[in-house]
């Protein structure tokens, strides 16, 4: 994957976005979905103890011991705060942990998801737009808002057709936000922290959904209109 032209420094937190080129899905089925989050948590540790050919030759079980011992014990690369996974584009919300950590991960995660679809589909070439995106969260209140507006993305981009059914989106980090017991691969705690329950975190994030997809609304509209 190409450098970037901003620097990206370790310890901040980034909104992370990618889409498929020309806006092409990138997610045909369920099974893309899977491969894409593991592939997401294989990648989080600086050095993975062994190469991903390898792990996808373990059983589930097999894999489900790695994930929960040897793999979690590793240093990571970058620590995942949130995700969606849309049918043509994804979002991840991360801190860097080490120099590079980022745009190490993005590149393996983009490197091996692009092997799989072209294998898959017998073609050829890039999957994704060039360079990722990545957007530096300045604040607090930032923090927050960008984590909502990932969060609502099934929501306001009309995959799920009312906000309930946003905690049974199975894509997305919400509904795992929505539980209480701790999560093995991504940080929870610095956005639930900040909320006396996981309900009330779940309510900020579905308060301003009908605003968010009204937004989107009218994005897609100006877009069309300059067409």
């Amino acid at each position: 994957m190409p450098g970037r032209d901003i620097p990206l420094v370790t310890d901040e937190i980034y909104h992370v976005f990618n889409r498929g080129i020309a806006r092409q899905p990138i997610f045909l089925t369920k099974r893309d979905y899977e491969r894409f989050m593991e592939i997401l948590r294989y990648y989080l540790p600086v050095k993975p103890p062994i190469r991903y050919s390898k792990f996808l030759m373990l059983t589930i079980e097999q894999r489900r011991q790695f994930f929960s011992h040897t793999h979690n014990d590793l240093p990571p690369a970058v620590t995942c705060i949130a995700y969606c996974l849309m049918p043509n584009h994804f979002h991840l919300l991360l801190r860097q942990e080490i120099d590079g950590g980022i745009s190490k991960y993005l590149a393996n995660i983009s490197n091996s998801y692009t092997r799989y679809v072209n294998t898959k589909m017998k073609r050829q070439g890039p999957l994704l737009q060039g360079k990722f995106k990545a957007v530096r969260i300045e604040n607090n209140e930032q923090l927050l808002h960008v984590a909502r507006y990932i969060h609502l993305n099934p929501y306001s981009n009309a995959l799920v057709e009312s906000i309930d059914k946003l905690l049974s989106y199975p894509y997305s980090s919400l509904p795992l936000y929505s539980q209480t017991q701790k999560n093995s691969w991504f940080e929870k705690d610095l956005l639930l922290s900040q909320f006396k329950t996981h309900s009330d975190f779940v309510f900020f994030t579905n308060n301003q959904a009908d605003y968010q997809k009204n937004l989107e609304a009218i994005k897609h509209l100006a877009l069309d209109h300059k067409n």
